[in-house]
C-alpha cells in the first residue's frame, strides 16, 4: 500500500494515462490536481478482489473502484483462463443490468472478448439475471458474464461470472481467473476491438420465457391478484410476459418504481428486505381496496430474488413480508405435492425446515455454503433455496436463482390455496403444526471499517458462547476447518440443546461475514413444538421472545 504522497500521486498518474473513461479521467485529474492523498490513498490502496462472487465495489477511478479500466482488465482475465482450459474460440454471452456503467461494461467485456479470439454475443438489452443465467447453456457458451450489482446502494456495480455449465464460479477457478487479471499488466496490452460480437434478439428472451411455463401444472389454477414491484430494476416487462404467457391476471405494477432507475429514488438500498424498501407496494396494495389482492411480490433490481407478502389484518401496513425461509418452505410443500423428484437442497444458513419437509416426502436432501454458486452444483438438484429471497424452482433451464419463475410458483400456490378457501399463511400454519414452528430471524450489523467485522469474528473464536438466552451450547463448530460434507469458509455454528421449560425444541445459530456486502450476519433459528393449532399463538409468542434473547446475547458476545 503506497503511503507516500509522492508515489500515491505518481501511480494516479499512470492510471489516469491509461482510463478509457472520460469520466473516471475527470474524477481522477480532479483528485491529482487537489492532492487529495487522503482519498487517492483509498482508491490505491490496492485492487478490487475477485472471489467468488466475481467483483462488486462503488463505481469511481482507481484500482479499488468499479471502473472500465478495473472491468477490461477483469475481462482479459476471464479469457486468459478459458484459453488456458482449452475454451479459446468459444462463445462467451454477456448480460447486464440498468445500473450506472453497466452497459459500458458489458460493452468492454464483449471487445475484450473478441480481441483475445473468443466470440461474443451480448443480450439485446438490460434484462434480469436469470435470463443470462438461461442463455449460457441455452447457447452453448463456455463462459457468462453478468454486470450487476444485485440490490446493492446505487453508487456500486458488480462483475459475476458463470462457467459453461451455467453455473456460477467456485475455487479453484476464481483464484485462477485473478491469477490472469493480476497478470494484465496494461489496458494497452489488451486488445479491444471496435466490432466483431453479436447483439442477440429477443429470441434469446423468447427461449427463456418459453421455459418458464415449465415450472407450472398445466390446468392448474390462475386466479391470483398480484401487486408487483421491479424495485426500479430491469424485472418488469420480463415478469409481466411470464404472467401473461402464464394465463395470470396482469399484476398490478408500483407506478413509481416501474421504470429502470439507476439511482432508485424511492428507496434507501434496492432491497426488498431492507426496511421501507416495501412501503409503496403496500400503499398500492391498500389502494386497491375492494378491488382485492391476493399476495404482494417484489423482485430485487436485477430480478434474481423475489419477495413475498401476505395480508396481514390489524398491521400497520396491513401486509406482512415473508421471510425467505417460509417463501422456501412454501415452494418446497408445493413441489411436493406436484410428486416433485430429486434433491431438494439449501445452505447452512438457511431454515431446517426443508430437510424435515424433504424427509417427509422421502427426498434426498442437501446443505451447501452460502450461495447459489454451490446450491447450483447439489447432484441431481431439482429445488434449491437461500434465505436471503433467492430460489432455483427449474434447475434445468436456470442454474442459479431466478425471481421470474419463483414468482410465478408462488402465484400458483396462492391460486391453488384460494380455490379452496385457503391463503399461504394458512399452508405455513399446517408446515408448523407437521413439522413442528421454525422461527428464524437475522442480526446483521452493517459496518464502514471491515475490521470491526474481523475483530467480532476473533471474539467469538477466542471466547465462544457457552449459553444463548439461558439455553446451552451443546455444540459449536468453527467451519474455517470445513466438515465433512463443506470445504472451509468464514463462519461459526452454535447449536443450543432443547429447553423443555422455555418450550424451545431446538435452536441454532450460524455467524459469518457477508461475501457482497461489508455486513457481519447472524442468522438465528428456533424450534418450537406445535400440539395444536390453538397452541400456535404461544408458539409464536415463545419464539419470538427466544429469538430476541438469543441476539441480544449473541450481540453482547461479538461485541457488536
Amino acid at each position: 500500500m503506497a503511503t507516500d504522497p509522492a508515489e500515491l500521486i505518481h501511480r494516479a498518474q499512470a492510471w489516469l494515462a491509461e482510463d478509457p473513461d472520460p469520466e473516471t479521467r475527470d474524477e481522477l485529474s480532479k483528485l491529482i490536481e487537489a492532492e487529495d492523498t487522503d482519498e487517492l490513498a483509498a482508491r490505491f490502496a490496492g485492487t478490487l478482489q475477485f472471489g467468488t462472487a466475481g467483483l462488486r465495489g462503488e463505481l469511481g477511478a482507481g484500482p479499488m473502484r468499479m471502473n472500465r479500466s478495473v472491468v477490461i482488465r477483469a475481462a482479459a482475465g476471464l479469457a486468459a483462463y478459458l484459453k488456458a482450459q482449452g475454451d479459446g474460440s468459444g462463445l462467451v454471452v454477456i448480460g447486464y443490468d440498468a445500473r450506472h456503467k453497466s452497459a459500458d461494461f458489458a460493452r468492454d467485456t464483449a471487445a475484450v472478448m473478441v480481441g483475445a479470439g473468443l466470440r461474443a454475443a451480448v443480450l439485446p438489452r438490460p434484462l434480469p439475471t436469470p435470463v443470462l443465467a438461461f442463455a449460457i447453456r441455452h447457447l452453448g457458451a463456455v463462459a457468462g458474464v453478468e454486470v450487476t450489482a444485485s440490490h446493492n446502494p446505487p453508487r456500486d456495480n458488480g462483475y459475476k461470472v458463470y462457467l459453461g455449465d451455467g453455473s456460477q464460479i467456485v475455487p479453484p477457478a476464481d483464484g485462477e481467473i485473478a491469477a490472469e487479471i493480476a497478470a494484465v499488466r496494461s489496458l494497452a496490452d489488451v486488445p479491444r476491438p471496435e466490432a466483431g460480437w453479436e447483439t442477440l434478439d429477443e429470441t434469446v428472451l423468447d427461449a427463456y420465457l418459453a421455459r418458464t411455463d415449465a415450472v407450472l401444472t398445466p390446468g392448474s389454477p390462475r386466479d391470483t391478484k398480484v401487486v408487483y414491484t421491479p424495485m426500479h430494476g430491469v424485472g418488469r416487462d420480463t415478469l409481466v410476459a411470464a404472467f401473461a404467457r402464464a394465463g395470470f391476471p396482469a399484476p398490478t405494477v408500483v407506478a413509481e418504481q416501474a421504470e429502470p432507475d439507476p439511482d432508485f429514488p424511492t428507496v434507501a438500498f434496492p432491497n426488498p428486505e431492507e426496511p421501507g424498501a416495501m412501503d409503496l407496494a403496500f400503499a398500492t396494495a391498500r389502494d386497491r381496496g375492494a378491488a382485492g389482492v391476493d399476495i404482494v411480490i417484489a423482485n430485487d433490481p436485477d430480478a434474481d430474488r423475489c419477495a413475498v407478502a401476505v395480508p396481514a389484518p390489524g398491521t400497520p401496513d396491513g401486509w406482512r413480508m415473508l421471510r425467505g425461509d417460509e417463501v422456501g418452505a412454501l415452494l418446497a410443500a408445493h413441489l411436493v405435492s406436484k410428486r416433485a423428484s430429486g434433491t431438494f437442497a439449501t445452505t447452512i444458513v438457511s431454515s431446517q425446515l426443508m430437510s424435515r419437509i424433504a424427509a417427509g416426502a422421502s427426498l434426498p436432501y442437501e446443505e451447501t455454503l452460502t450461495g447459489f454458486k454451490w446450491l447450483a452444483r447439489v447432484d441431481g438438484l431439482r429445488y434449491a433455496f437461500e434465505e436471503a429471497l433467492g430460489y432455483c424452482v427449474d434447475p434445468e433451464g436456470v442454474r442459479d436463482k431466478d425471481g421470474i419463475t419463483a414468482a410465478l410458483l408462488i402465484t400458483e400456490l396462492a391460486a391453488e390455496l384460494k380455490q379452496s378457501g385457503r391463503t399461504l399463511t394458512d399452508l405455513l400454519d399446517d408446515l408448523a403444526l407437521e413439522f413442528g414452528l421454525h422461527a428464524t430471524d437475522q442480526l446483521s450489523v452493517r459496518v464502514e471499517d471491515l475490521s470491526l467485522i474481523a475483530d467480532a469474528m476473533h471474539r467469538l473464536r477466542a471466547q465462544p458462547p457457552t449459553a444463548l438466552a439461558g439455553v446451552s451450547v451443546t455444540r459449536a463448530d468453527d467451519l474455517n476447518r470445513g466438515t465433512e460434507t463443506l470445504p472451509p469458509t468464514d463462519g461459526l455454528r452454535y447449536y443450543l440443546s432443547g429447553s423443555p421449560e422455555a418450550g424451545i425444541e431446538a435452536a441454532r445459530v450460524v455467524v459469518r461475514p457477508s461475501g457482497t456486502e461489508p455486513k457481519l450476519k447472524c442468522y438465528l433459528e428456533v424450534v418450537v413444538p406445535v400440539p395444536s393449532a390453538e397452541a400456535l399463538p404461544e408458539a409464536r409468542t415463545k419464539a419470538d421472545a427466544t429469538l430476541a434473547s438469543i441476539k441480544a446475547d449473541l450481540s453482547e458476545a461479538a461485541g457488536i
